[in-house]
């Protein structure tokens, strides 16, 4: 059965892709320390390569990154947040998954990886196609989603979503990356983390539409970017300096700040 290899320098990554066929599947996990949802991607992706044997020449590849330890890797394959799957083969990104849905990831997976990978059919091969964000869409192209199966994907995206909020201690959903803001008004509230030394995780709303529409609905905000701090929304760029300026400690318990030095803060 195929195991995941922790790729830990940039060297070993070079090693390893050069390593691979032209056709094979290469299955690439990001994640990061704090990010609790990315440890149960880990099992998820563990019982996936179980399914699949190792062949000779190998089919799929399995390997795991640490996005922060691993930048390099993380910019290179647009990764904006954790866990983050990206499927490659022969230096072409096929597909690219984000979140912790284990049905968005099997699915995705199946659908690159070679047939002969299982002796059984699987959910992949019966599905009729899969969106680009992984959704399985399962019939022919002519039939109409039913009301059930729109109020289950609103409540698998309120599962992600409920997870994401609480992926760090200190979330920022924001336009952009914190070294390349998209709006004024996010590259302020990055400053305000950083000026507070705040270790924070964040997301790119921009890179997933699903994400950006759904959190207005989560949060009943509707705009962005949004911070939210264990699990619960502070607000947008002018609650959070409200609540500097009536409290000046707001951030104290999340701040890496040490005896008056500070380290900066990283996402």
């Amino acid at each position: 059965m195929s195991a995941i290899k922790e790729i830990t320098s940039l060297e070993g990554w070079a090693q390893h892709v050069s390593s691979l066929l032209p056709s094979t599947l290469l299955i690439v996990s990001f994640h990061a320390p704090w990010a609790a949802p990315c440890a149960q991607m880990a099992n998820v992706l563990s019982t996936l390569a179980n399914e699949y044997p190792v062949t000779e020449p190998f089919s799929t590849s399995w390997v795991s990154v640490n996005a922060e330890e691993l930048s390099e890797i993380s910019e290179t394959y647009n990764v904006t947040a954790v866990p983050f799957l990206v499927l490659v083969r022969n230096g072409q990104v096929l597909e690219s998954v984000s979140g912790s849905s284990a049905v968005k990831v099997r699915n995705a997976i199946e659908s690159h990886a070679k047939p002969t990978a299982h002796s059984n059919p699987t959910v992949g091969e019966k599905a009729a196609a899969v969106t680009n964000g992984g959704a399985p869409v399962v019939g022919n192209e002519n039939s109409e989603a039913l009301p059930g199966d729109a109020e289950k994907q609103r409540e698998e995206l309120f599962k992600r979503l409920a997870d994401l909020v609480k992926a760090a201690p200190v979330m920022l959903f924001m336009k952009g990356t914190p070294s390349e803001p998209k709006c004024g008004f996010s590259r302020q509230l990055v400053a305000i983390l950083r000026e507070n030394a705040v270790k924070y995780g964040f997301f790119n709303i921009l890179a997933d539409d699903e994400v950006r529409q759904g959190l207005k609905e989560f949060a009943d905000w509707p705009t962005f970017p949004q911070l939210w701090v264990d699990g619960e929304l502070v607000g947008g760029l002018d609650i959070v300096k409200e609540e500097l300026a009536s409290d000046s400690g707001f951030f104290s318990r999340y701040s890496t700040k040490v005896n008056g030095g500070a380290s900066a803060a990283a996402s």
